[in-house]
């Protein structure tokens, strides 16, 4: 069985990263502490993991990760907040099969924030529980 478990992180501010993720998102601090001889910190955002790595980043942006997609049920809310809140976040487009917005997080970090159309995600996927907002319909 092979299962994407989590994205690891480099932290120019870990704490600021945590903060970030813990207000804007929900996350749940899973563990704080030394590992491999330095600060890790596993975070739970909904059914995903973020780990973070106390260290900053070589290259700020992009680097090899284009961006994180960050599924939503309340995208409109999400984006408000962010905006309110000061974080650079675009306007929300829409799209066939799902609205979204792109916002730059911790380090530059892009993030994709997005919205599945319930009634127009193919059957495959929602058979799959690929979206965690998108679920079978109950027989």
């Amino acid at each position: 069985m092979f299962s994407l478990h989590h994205v690891h992180l480099m932290a120019s501010d870990v704490d600021a990263m945590i903060a970030f993720w813990r207000d804007h998102f929900g996350a749940d601090v899973m563990f704080d502490g030394d590992f491999a001889g330095a600060r890790n910190v596993f975070l739970r955002v909904g059914e995903g993991r973020l780990h973070l790595y106390a260290q900053p980043p070589r290259h700020a942006g992009q680097g090899t990760a284009h961006h994180l997609g960050i599924e939503t049920d309340e995208l409109d809310a999400l984006v408000a907040r962010l905006m309110a809140a000061g974080i650079s976040v675009t306007g929300i487009r829409r799209v066939s099969g799902a609205a979204y917005a792109m916002a730059k997080g911790p380090d530059d970090l892009l993030l994709e924030l997005f919205q599945p159309d319930p009634t127009q995600v193919g059957d495959r996927l929602v058979q799959a529980g690929y979206f965690a907002s998108v679920r079978p319909k109950q027989t």
